[in-house]
């Protein structure tokens, strides 16, 4: 390890460690990360083929579930193929720029599904509380508006992260004890004072997610206030049952992520490994069971598969 003195602001190459503690296991662990991998971008390709192939599914909680897919697509695709490299060839290094580049894609991308998710429930809160006026309310234009709006948001506020990391001296070391670049992970590293750096990547979380949770929140709760005073058991149940697949989706995204940022700015006495396997929970267990709550929850993309299903088969029997 290198003194302050001898430490150079950009260091060529960092080094993964991936789990502290269990790297003889690397390879056993790189089955279900595989596993994964493939469920998931299955998953989304196929949700998105649906929808694309269904004009009945052109409404405004498939197109905004449409753009999740596409995020879910990005997350796995910026952080699991380098995963599974460290996994099975011992492929630990990786270049400077290439780590700031996917730590901007993994925040960048997160908060994105953030307000994607948050698009949705306002789509659930409209249909709900104000059903007259939902296609007037969500047109076509406004639904383009908000996921550019939401991409825009993403972009901007995370764009000052790698520059807060780039001129930095690491004069710690160049291992970073994770399995993929992350702010945390590499403010870690830094000799220097970064009260102001991790202040900023606080403030950021809170507006995105933070917001954007609170927001969900209240959504659901006028949803719930606006289904306790319908008429009759069956019409709750019925409404209540078009939100089903949508609150399964806010948990599986949300319920990680807040673990996650939790034990990595407060959890000081939680084992390293712990963070980690929290860590690989979250960018893992949203992009693959997003299109599986929807496949198994929604009739609609059941019935739009097995449509897209009936299409490809005939087209190949024709050929």
């Amino acid at each position: 390890m290198s003194s302050c003195n001898n430490s150079i602001p950009q260091p060529l190459i960092f080094v993964l460690a991936g789990i502290p503690g269990l790297e003889s296991s690397h390879v056993w662990f790189s089955v279900p990360f595989f596993l994964v991998f493939v469920v998931a971008v299955i998953g989304n390709a196929t949700i998105l083929c649906i929808i694309r192939t269904d004009r009945k599914l052109h409404e405004p909680m498939y197109l905004f579930l449409c753009m999740l897919s596409v995020a879910d697509l990005m997350l796995t695709s910026s952080t699991l193929p380098k995963i599974l490299s460290l996994f099975w060839f011992n492929d630990r290094e990786i270049y400077f720029e290439a780590c700031l580049t996917q730590m901007y894609f993994i925040h960048s991308v997160s908060t994105m599904e953030s307000g994607f998710i948050l698009a949705m429930a306002f789509d659930r809160f409209v249909a709900i509380c104000h059903p007259l006026r939902h296609s007037t309310i969500l047109t076509p234009t406004v639904i383009v508006g908000l996921g550019l709006l939401i991409v825009f948001r993403g972009a901007v506020l995370l764009s000052p992260h790698p520059f807060l990391l780039r001129w930095l001296s690491y004069c710690k070391t160049n291992v970073i004890s994770h399995t993929y670049c992350e702010f945390m992970a590499l403010i870690k590293l830094v000799c220097s004072e970064t009260k102001s750096r991790r202040a900023y990547s606080l403030i950021v979380a809170f507006l995105t997610g933070g917001l954007d949770f609170i927001l969900i929140i209240c959504s659901y709760v006028l949803i719930l206030f606006t289904v306790f005073n319908l008429p009759s058991k069956a019409a709750r149940l019925k409404t209540l049952s078009t939100c089903v697949s949508h609150v399964w989706v806010i948990l599986v995204f949300y319920t990680p992520a807040f673990f996650s940022f939790l034990t990595h700015r407060f959890g000081h006495h939680i084992a390293p490994p712990v963070h980690i396997f929290i860590a690989n929970i979250y960018f893992l267990i949203s992009p693959t069971m997003n299109p599986i709550i929807y496949g198994v929850k929604t009739k609609r993309i059941r019935d739009g598969f097995l449509k897209f299903l009936t299409i490809k088969c005939v087209q190949l029997c024709s050929l």
